[in-house]
């Protein structure tokens, strides 16, 4: 009889299956491999090598605390001839005397999550079994029959495998890139997102169910978007919008998602102090791609956070224009989520593709502070049963503003807000380039197109205005921007008015400038006029509001924004024309010297630097400079003088590049009086 088959040691062979997987960078201590998709593995036996007439090979691999085969957490399967497509299997590829190579393939719908590999062999009556290590199944975008499946090389690279990007800020008037590092295969970070998972409320009520649906993006998606936020859960981020952030981070100071990460592990899964709806996206995008569904940060500007999905958001206003009373149903300047690709077949056809997501705490679903996914074609189509949370989405990028004005003897007039379209400029990044890409026509047909008067009335939108357009011959008034809207400045913005009539028009024009933060909440004022304005007839003034640097100063948010507003009232015929516009005002540049020759494994100093544009002095200056692949953490270099108005402050930096390929360094400065400036640079790191 043969003696029994003992197993000295098993090679995971890290390093081909990195390559072959795209985990190369997740692979460096374990093995981190694709579903659908084969990996490889060798067996070392000692003394005698296998063999097929007498000895039996059994594998188990094993996800979640309490696995079954009947939830798909476990499976067993033997050593054969045939692979079967789309199930657990192994087969040899090669034998080498007591060295035996294997390939293990896996269905390309199991659930993700960490593995526990065990053999079991059996010679005659004998039998042993092995622990053969520990892996980690992620979603594979590479693999035609995964929910996840991408058909662009190039999309796939971007949206799974880029570590870095922009997120757009700004107004929609002056849209703004800030660059991010998700970092989703810096160290520690997939183990964070795996135990942001076994936190999760689904998995501590019931673990193995949860682990058993971990074999759907859509389920993992929901359970990432609630998990972001921490308000029914340990999840990672507190939201807070007040500018009061002296017991954490400034949602505004945040240059990736690695260090938010970290901290919320380090600490015990403590909530971290402080984010917004772009940090609650790029965070969210970061967790999906490391798990390896295709995702993306998007922007909507001039998006509408509608309450009761009555698809309206209504302002009240007194005669001056300001708005008064219940300030829940807003407009935000503008909003982040994040779009992630998969099939649903949980709908009908025509859903795959993208679908939003949204982590920023702001309704309720299912009783739970999580939106989506929902695919974005319902959205295009006013489809709002689909599942999850259509009507919300749609809301934010459709709703209508009616702005009612109080008159002088205390009854309201309807003011249409024509100057304030609702989802504008939906902007994400380009793939493989830095640049903007718009897609807001995957949300919406065009405004006032045939088919975007079907979609309303599909979405059963009983609101929509049916007061036409007043024709642009009459009264017509906008806020134009001067030139040099630079912070420190002092600018002009005009209100632009035209009397397109054939008679003279007495009217009181009100300007008011305040600072605004991005969701809407309105500072205090930093420049206001009344005048009595004479329009002759077929007339065009336009007349100028002076803001100054020592006005806006110390009550402007770090969103850098002042909203403008005119009112133009004509007592005679008691008309009411409303003008509003968000300025933005832009950050000095951050310079970025690269110095010494950019290779693997051999050290770089990047030269940071930054011209004080202010007229008074600034202090408590830092620099924090990061980037995948560039640096192992954050770098953080404080200034001890102050710098005098004008003066151009330096950091130097070392880096020490890991890996081959482009990079980007991202940057980012703080000090009393000038905050969250953004700087970056792509660097293109050769072979040692």
């Amino acid at each position: 009889m043969a003696e029994e088959l003992v197993l000295e040691r098993c090679e995971l062979e890290l390093e081909v299956n990195g390559r072959d997987h795209h985990t190369a960078d997740l692979c460096q201590e374990r093995l981190v491999v694709r579903r659908g998709q084969p990996f490889w593995l060798t067996l070392h036996f000692e003394g005698r090598g296998y063999e097929a007439s007498v000895d039996r090979l059994t594998f188990n691999a094993v996800t979640g605390p309490a696995s079954s085969e009947e939830c798909g957490t476990k499976a067993r399967f033997s050593l054969s001839d045939t692979v079967e497509e789309g199930t657990w299997a192994a087969s040899v590829v090669d034998q080498q005397d007591s060295v035996l190579s294997l390939q293990l393939s896996t269905p390309a719908h199991a659930p993700v999550g960490l593995y526990r590999l065990s053999l079991e062999t059996s010679t005659g009556y004998q039998g042993s079994s092995f622990i053969l290590g520990h892996f980690v199944l992620l979603f594979n975008a590479w693999c035609p029959a995964d929910d996840v499946y991408l058909d662009s090389d190039e999309e796939r690279r971007e949206y799974v495998l880029t570590q870095q990007g922009f997120i757009y800020q700004g107004s929609a008037k002056f849209i703004k890139s800030t660059p991010w590092n998700f970092g989703q295969f810096e160290d520690g970070i997939l183990d964070t997102c795996l135990m942001l998972l076994d936190v999760n409320p689904k998995f501590l009520k019931d673990a193995n169910r949860d682990c058993s649906r971990r074999s759907s993006p859509v389920y993992v998606g929901r359970v990432v978007s609630g998990m972001v936020n921490c308000n029914d859960d340990q999840g990672v981020l507190l939201g807070r919008w007040d500018n009061n952030y002296g017991d954490g981070i400034s949602p505004m100071s945040w240059i990736g998602s690695v260090d938010i990460l970290r901290r919320w592990k380090s600490e015990g899964c403590q909530r971290v102090k402080y984010g917004q709806c772009w940090v609650f996206a790029a965070v969210a995008c970061t967790v999906l791609r490391c798990l390896g569904i295709p995702t993306r940060v998007v922007t909507n500007y001039n998006s509408a956070h509608d309450q009761n999905s009555n698809l309206l958001i209504e302002y009240f206003r007194n005669e001056f224009g300001e708005v008064q009373g219940d300030k829940s149903e807003m407009i935000w300047n503008f909003h982040c989520w994040v779009e992630s690709w998969m099939t649903r077949p949980d709908l009908q056809p025509g859903y795959e593709g993208w679908q939003a997501l949204d982590p920023t705490p702001q309704e309720k679903s299912e009783g739970t502070y999580c939106c989506g996914p929902v695919p974005v074609r319902a959205i295009k189509e006013g489809d709002l049963s689909t599942k999850y949370d259509a009507p919300f989405v749609f809301a934010e990028v459709n709703a209508d503003v009616v702005d009612w004005i109080q008159q002088d003897d205390g009854s309201m007039h309807k003011s249409v807000n024509h100057s304030l379209v609702v989802g504008l400029k939906i902007s994400t990044k380009t793939v493989g380039r830095d640049e903007r890409e718009d897609i807001t026509h995957t949300y919406k047909y065009p405004e006032g197109s045939p088919e975007e008067r079907e979609t309303f009335t599909k979405a059963n939108h009983m609101n929509k205005l049916t007061e036409v357009k007043k024709p642009e011959t009459e009264m017509a008034m906008r806020i134009r921007a001067g030139q040099g809207m630079n912070m420190g400045s002092d600018f002009d913005v005009f209100a632009h008015i035209s009397n397109n009539t054939s008679e003279d028009h007495a009217c009181r024009l009100l300007l008011c400038a305040r600072t605004v933060s991005y969701n809407g909440i309105l500072g205090p004022e930093c420049g206001t006029m009344v005048l009595d304005v004479d329009l002759e007839p077929f007339s065009e003034k336009s007349i100028p509001l002076r803001i100054l640097y020592e006005k806006y100063c110390d009550c402007l948010t770090e969103s850098n924004l002042i909203k403008v507003r005119g009112l133009l009232v004509e007592p005679a015929s008691n008309s009411y024309l409303l003008a509003e516009r968000d300025i933005y005002l832009e950050n000095p540049e951050i310079k970025i010297r690269i110095l010494g020759e950019p290779k693997q494994n051999r050290k770089l100093v990047a030269e940071v630097s930054l011209r004080n544009p202010l007229t008074v002095p600034l202090s408590s200056c830092v620099f924090t400079v990061e980037g995948a692949g560039l640096t192992q953490e954050q770098k953080i270099v404080e200034i001890p003088e102050p710098v005098e108005a004008g003066e151009e402050i330096k950091a130097r930096v070392n880096l020490l590049p890991l890996y081959v390929g482009r990079h980007k360094l991202v940057v980012d400065f703080e000090s009393d009086k000038l905050k969250a400036v953004k700087g970056y640079r792509n660097v293109i790191i050769g072979p040692s």
